[in-house]
């Protein structure tokens, strides 16, 4: 066994992969992960678009043929799940099969596939999706929208917990028919449904918008403001700006919706109707933003499953962690390399530490890239991948961090659309410290121990363990002073016996 497929299989062994299959009004999904149980990384993810639930405000069935279309399907995942050796299977059904007359009969079909399908209730349901954004957003604190085809449910959220929790009758697969009434009418019974959630206007704070009709409204929003990140999670959006948009979008050409990137067919057609039942949900629950989740009813019910201490754990670094270990960038040389630089900080310690020690594994990942590839992947990693808990001014910070990795001070100019001047002054400033420490003695654990770097008023102070004098030279002390240089700072190296890792400072 070689030694990658033998750091795999450990990897596994540590976390074995788990999967859930959704079994929804719109699609039938097949979810994969490995990797960290707080940031799980999907290796897998299908789909087939069955649309069981489209005749239930009609005939109040699933058709037969949606029905093959969907087992069909899942009788492929089964055969997956086998080959691939996954064990840790959820199969989960919900409004569709919830609410058709022949609902019990397919999940008995889809039993005989070997898979084991739970009917979700609607407060099941709603609570999943809840629980996915809570552990997307740690600490949210608001109200929890999922649109789905069947159904939309609404969760109040807050402590890291759910409480109230309604699933009403407006999915996009049923906003068609009520469409068709008339805008009064269709007003009326929106309301009329919002009213059983009457509790949602009581919970301040943002409301989380999680499915995939949302996210391609979020697509459109992006486009419409030229927003300069891909990823529509995380994105927010002001209510103010939310009607705009769904004013505009009822009445949208779903072919030209499409050629919009992040916009598929299916979601292009349902958009109209989702915009027309956004206005009354912002008058109802009235939030102070939106923000849109792609975490949702999935991974929810893995987050759920987890221990307080591990709910407790930080996203963004397990994450980073997970994606930068195999490439020889330790958490543990992190953590060194994030204290040795940290007389450099200049910014709210509270907010960046943890974006510092990301960026310093991201930055010891980097090294390992070869040159050619290394500007485009500082680029890639931090504004085009998803991370957990990473807002546009994180991405931007540790980006900029890593163009100071590589011993660059200019950064893409999309950067300045998402942080400010001084947060891009202090991310560079970080990476100009990485590429220092690592200057310095290959960024050695030895080297790194037995030397400091201090920030005065006036110089800057690099101090040095005699048995390391030798490290004091070219190309270290270029690097050092182009540090020192980029803070309007003198340097200073000084060699001695020192007691390094205390709090002993020394006059200017």
């Amino acid at each position: 066994m070689n030694k990658s497929r033998s750091a795999k299989w450990q990897r596994r062994l540590i976390q074995p992969p788990r999967a859930v299959i959704d079994i929804g009004s719109n699609t039938v999904r097949m979810v994969i992960y490995e990797g960290t149980a707080r940031a799980p990384e999907v290796v897998w993810n299908e789909k087939v678009s069955a649309r069981l639930g489209r005749d239930l405000a009609d005939s109040g069935a699933i058709p037969e043929e949606a029905a093959e279309e969907a087992l069909a399907a899942l009788a492929r995942y089964a055969l997956i799940l086998h080959d691939l050796g996954v064990e840790d299977v959820q199969t989960v059904a919900t409004a569709a099969a919830r609410d058709a007359t022949n609902g019990s009969e397919f999940l008995a079909r889809v039993a005989a596939l070997g898979l084991e399908p739970r009917l979700l209730s609607g407060e099941e349901e709603a609570t999943a999706s809840a629980m996915g954004a809570l552990g997307a957003f740690p600490g949210a604190r608001g109200v929890v929208a999922d649109l789905g085809g069947g159904s939309l449910e609404l969760v109040s959220v807050a402590d890291n917990s759910c409480h109230e929790a309604a699933s009403l009758q407006l999915g996009t697969l049923r906003l068609p028919a009520l469409r068709a009434r008339g805008s009064e009418a269709f007003e009326q019974a929106v309301r009329k449904q919002l009213g059983l959630a009457g509790w949602a206007a009581a919970h301040p704070g943002p409301m989380y918008m999680i499915g995939g009709t949302w996210r391609a409204l979020a697509a459109y929003a992006m486009r419409y403001f030229d927003y300069p990140l891909t990823d529509p999670h995380g994105f927010s959006l002001a209510p103010e700006d939310a009607h705009r948009l769904a004013q505009e979008l009822v009445a949208a050409d779903p072919e030209q919706l499409m050629e919009i990137s992040g916009i598929s067919a299916m979601r292009a057609h349902y958009l109209p109707d989702a915009a027309a039942l956004l206005r009354p949900l912002l008058d109802t629950i009235g939030p102070e933003e939106l923000i849109f989740s792609s975490w949702g009813l999935r991974e929810g019910l893995l987050y759920a499953r987890l221990e307080p201490a591990q709910m407790k754990a930080d996203p963004l670094l397990a994450g980073v962690t997970a994606y930068a270990s195999p490439r020889d960038a330790s958490i543990t040389d992190a953590t060194l390399l994030s204290a040795w630089t940290v007389s450099l900080t200049d910014g709210d310690g509270s907010v960046n530490e943890r974006l510092r020690l990301a960026a310093a594994q991201l930055s010891g990942a980097l090294q390992r890239v070869e040159p050619n590839l290394r500007v485009s992947h500082a680029i890639e990693w931090p504004l085009g991948k998803r991370w957990i808990d990473l807002d546009a001014r994180g991405r931007a910070m540790i980006c900029a961090a890593l163009f100071g990795s590589m011993g660059r001070t200019d950064v893409p100019e999309k950067l300045s659309e998402l942080a400010s001047d001084d947060d891009l002054r202090e991310g560079i400033t970080w990476g100009l410290g990485y590429r220092l420490a690592r200057r310095l003695g290959g960024g050695s654990r030895m080297s790194l121990t037995t030397s400091a770097l201090r920030r005065k008023k006036k110089s800057l102070v690099l101090r040095l363990d005699e048995s390391r004098a030798a490290l004091a030279t070219y190309p270290a002390m270029r690097e050092f002073e182009a540090l020192a240089d980029w803070l309007g700072l003198k340097p200073k190296v000084k060699v001695g016996s020192f007691k390094f890792g205390g709090e002993e400072e020394e006059e200017e």
